[in-house]
This record gives structure tokens, C-alpha cells and sequence, in this order.
């Protein structure tokens, strides 16, 4: 019988972590946009100031997936939450119980942490992620649209010396 455990992830794991964030872009059909070296991801999650954590699945110690997560907070609920940025599964081990696992373990953390509330995002086209997070008792948030700002238009945004 396989064994499948989650162990928080050290600075020796950023290739790893890397390789799979590539595997997860390429499936999201955005592997381009995939700028990070391993130097970044070791110092971005890695770092005494981080603010990122990771965690390692691994089946008879072999490494077969992966979750990155930081802290976010609500003012309506006065508490930290916890967020959910990547939670990556390799092909040939989906099924195994395995993005359940990493899932469960960050909820324990979560509540462990008092956090109000353990959010993450989805592609709306991704209806397999989405038929699982269901699976689970997670609900799609409603009438919420995302916005980020990103590149040269968050460059650009933030250098301006007067409001207009």
C-alpha cells in the first residue's frame, strides 16, 4: 500500500517547486507567462521575511505534488485567512487521494491558525478542479470579479506622481 504525506517544504525544494509550477502553467495553457528562476522561488518563499509558505506531497517519498499559500485578512470578520495560490498535482497521481490531502492539511491549518475563512481561485474552464473543490464542500464565491494589476501597467499605475 502507498503512503502519501505532506512535509512543510525547505529551500532545497525550489527546483522542485519550480518544475511543478511550470507542469501546473502548461496545463493552465500559460506556461510563457512563467518568469520565475529558482533563485526567485528559494528567496521568495524561502527568505527570513517571507511571508510565503510551502508544502511538499509526497507517496513513499517520492514528490508528487505541492501547495503554496500565504496569509490574507478580512476586516468584515476581524481574522487572518488563509489563501491558497497553487495547489499542483502531477498527472499520473491524480486520484490518489493526494490534492485531498493537501487540501485537508491546509483547512486543519487554517482553523489550527484561527483563520475565518481558506480561499483560492480557480479557472472557470477547469471543470475537473472544480467538480473536486465541490466534492469537497467549497462553494464558488458569486457576484466578486478579480482585478490584478500585473507588469508594466503595475509600473506604470504606481510611478504616477498625480491623481488625475
Amino acid at each position: 500500500m502507498t503512503k502519501l504525506e505532506i512535509r512543510e517544504a525547505n529551500s532545497s525544494d525550489s527546483a522542485l517547486i519550480l518544475r511543478f509550477v511550470k507542469e501546473l502553467a502548461r496545463y493552465e495553457k500559460a506556461e510563457h507567462e512563467v518568469t520565475a528562476s529558482v533563485e526567485d522561488i528559494k528567496k521568495s518563499i524561502f527568505s527570513e521575511n517571507s511571508t510565503v509558505e510551502a508544502v511538499i506531497c509526497e507517496r513513499d517519498g517520492t514528490p508528487i505534488g505541492f501547495a503554496v499559500y500565504f496569509y490574507n485578512y478580512s476586516t468584515w470578520q476581524g481574522k487572518k485567512g488563509l489563501y491558497l495560490e497553487d495547489l499542483y498535482v502531477t498527472p499520473e497521481s491524480r486520484g490518489s487521494g493526494a490534492g485531498k490531502l493537501l487540501l485537508r492539511y491546509l483547512a486543519k491549518k487554517a482553523v489550527t491558525e484561527g483563520c475565518g475563512r481558506f480561499e483560492w481561485s480557480v479557472l472557470d474552464w477547469n471543470q475537473p478542479a472544480i467538480d473536486f473543490y465541490e466534492s469537497i464542500g467549497a462553494k464558488p464565491k458569486s457576484e466578486w470579479v478579480g482585478y490584478q494589476l500585473s507588469g508594466q501597467s503595475l509600473v506604470d499605475f504606481g510611478a504616477a506622481t498625480r491623481i488625475s
